[in-house]
């Protein structure tokens, strides 16, 4: 199998999201930096820090091989542990500086593993994460991934709650999205059509939710209850997501690897926000997997997705 149309892809994509991310911040730029690994891959990681409306956003693409394969990525498929591999992914996300506007993930991977018979899959897909709920958000955002996935999309929603879930707190990470792993359904050329339709779906589906909640006023409030949601958002990546695990076991740069974590974060002892307050509302409500499609919700956005 070819790894070369996945790797022009993602580099495509890496490109293209930085630019529209650059335009919605209007200030600050990305890094641009090419690390060459010794195994003959290379890691493209790009930051952008301290923009008016993006606290910060990371854009990662790595193209990684070796001789076996790291645990984190064969735990599933035990087989091929000790197989040679490659691997290509690009990974997003996006801390804005707004409370009310969430934080958004992306990530979209392909391995290649030196089996016999040769072994392939895709992976992926994106999640939103708010500090203060919104309806019309989430229908739009699950609209759009509904819109990228057809058929997949209850599959993927499914397994979206069931990922980003921090099982220490028994809490969801935010609302949910898209996720699939080992996948290879229709073949080839039908996955990395798919994982394009996610790719290309994500800055349609967050543009707008970030530009509408980068408008609103916040204080003092908002914002330490922001860092506070922020060191969840950093509890999972480092205690839960496989993602990271594989960075740190296949000896990729440690802060391409951290690069997804939050600029600030707080923990406060046995903190629980005031009930019936905005912020109990987004952990009694929002936090809990919910068909944001259904009718109900859809009433409620008061019409069609945000565009």
């Amino acid at each position: 199998m070819d790894i070369e149309p996945v790797k022009a892809y993602f580099l495509g994509l890496q490109k293209a999201l930085c630019a529209e991310l650059e335009a919605l911040d209007g200030t600050a730029r990305f890094s641009l930096e090419r690390i060459d690994q010794p195994d003959g891959g290379f890691g493209q990681p790009r930051v952008l820090q301290d923009g008016p409306v993006v606290e910060k956003a990371a854009v990662q693409f790595s193209h990684s091989m070796g001789s076996a394969l790291p645990a984190a990525a064969s735990e599933r498929n035990p087989h091929l542990a000790g197989c040679g591999f490659q691997a290509a992914a690009v990974s997003v996300i996006v801390h804005p500086r707004n409370p009310y506007a969430p934080t958004a993930h992306l990530n979209l991977r392909f391995f290649q593993v030196e089996a016999a018979p040769p072994a392939w899959h895709f992976g992926g897909g994106f999640d939103l994460t708010p500090c203060y709920g919104f309806v019309e958000d989430c229908v739009a955002w699950h609209w759009a991934a509904q819109k990228a996935t057809g058929r997949h999309y209850a599959r993927m929603k499914r397994a979206c709650d069931g990922y980003f879930h921090l099982g220490h707190r028994n809490e969801s990470r935010g609302v949910g999205g898209l996720f699939f792993d080992d996948w290879t359904e229709g073949g080839f050329k039908a996955s990395l059509r798919l994982t394009e339709a996610v790719g290309q779906a994500f800055m349609p589906a967050y543009g707008p939710i970030l530009q509408r909640r980068s408008q609103m006023a916040y204080g003092e409030r908002q914002r330490e209850w922001q860092l506070l949601r922020r060191g969840r958002y950093a509890e999972f990546n480092l205690a839960i997501d496989r993602g990271t695990r594989y960075g740190l076991q296949s000896g990729r740069r440690i802060e391409s690897v951290l690069a997804s974590l939050p600029p600030l974060a707080k923990w406060r002892y046995d903190h629980a926000p005031t009930p019936g307050s905005p912020e109990a509302e987004l952990l009694e409500f929002y936090l809990q997997p919910r068909h944001w499609l259904e009718q109900e919700f859809a009433s409620a956005a008061g019409g069609p997705p945000l565009r």
